[in-house]
């Protein structure tokens, strides 16, 4: 009884049937359960939302949040820095893994566009998501683990100058809708990816690629359509 009524409210939260697998035991789904749980109340300060936040998570610029969602899961000691021009939009069942980092600017002196995620999003473990040149992740994507996003780079050609006093470029990064991206991606400033593409693991995209791509190599590169 109450494996089902658990798999009833996540599938209200979720919007769809739950089920847990069968050899699942009712000792694991209650331990879970009550960690959700101790993850709800850190998230009650959000009126009429359901957040998750896992210990030891912080959600910075409070106001420049924007959740669209319902249901927003933060895992554990993650870091949501939500300072930037237009702050941090969120849609509906949105995953964060543990240990990452979603950081709007790089630097309070000259803070950045922001970051839009749309419905449906899971990121894993230990990723990092910059938001200088501005970030935008379309619905329906599933991205794996040690995932980077850096929207921005640094100047160099003036050799009269440090690389470090030479300031930066930003252009922004997209992702479109429907998007498969393996662990230990790493996509550049400048980069645009189309609708229902793949990304092989350990990638590293310099360059933009159409929709219905599939994607690898150190520079990736188009291996195939991923539909023919």
């Amino acid at each position: 009884m109450m494996i089902r009524i658990i798999e009833f409210t996540v599938s209200q939260i979720k919007n769809r049937d739950f089920r847990f697998d069968k050899k699942v035991s009712t000792s694991y789904v209650v331990g879970i359960a009550l960690s959700k749980i101790a993850c709800l109340i850190r998230g009650l300060a959000y009126a009429n939302k359901i957040i998750f936040i896992g210990k030891g998570t912080k959600v910075l610029a409070r106001k420049q949040l924007n959740l669209k969602s319902k249901n927003v899961e933060l895992g554990k000691y993650c870091t949501l820095d939500n300072l930037s021009k237009e702050g941090i939009t969120i849609g509906d069942n949105f995953k964060l893994g543990d240990f990452s980092k979603v950081i709007a600017s790089g630097t309070i002196r000259d803070i950045g566009k922001g970051i839009l995620i749309g419905n449906n999003v899971a990121i894993g473990e230990y990723s990092y998501i910059g938001g200088a040149g501005g970030v935008v992740i379309g619905n329906d994507c599933i991205i794996g683990q040690y995932f980077s996003l850096h929207p921005e780079n640094h100047k160099y050609s003036n050799k009269e100058y440090l690389i470090r006093e030479q300031g930066v470029s930003r252009k922004g990064i997209r992702i479109g809708n429907n998007c498969w991206i393996g662990a230990k991606v790493t996509i550049c400033d400048g980069v645009c990816i189309g609708d229902n593409c793949v990304i092989a693991a350990g990638s590293v995209l310099t360059k933009s690629f159409g929709e219905n791509s599939l994607i690898g190599g150190v520079p990736a590169k188009h291996i195939k359509q991923t539909y023919e």
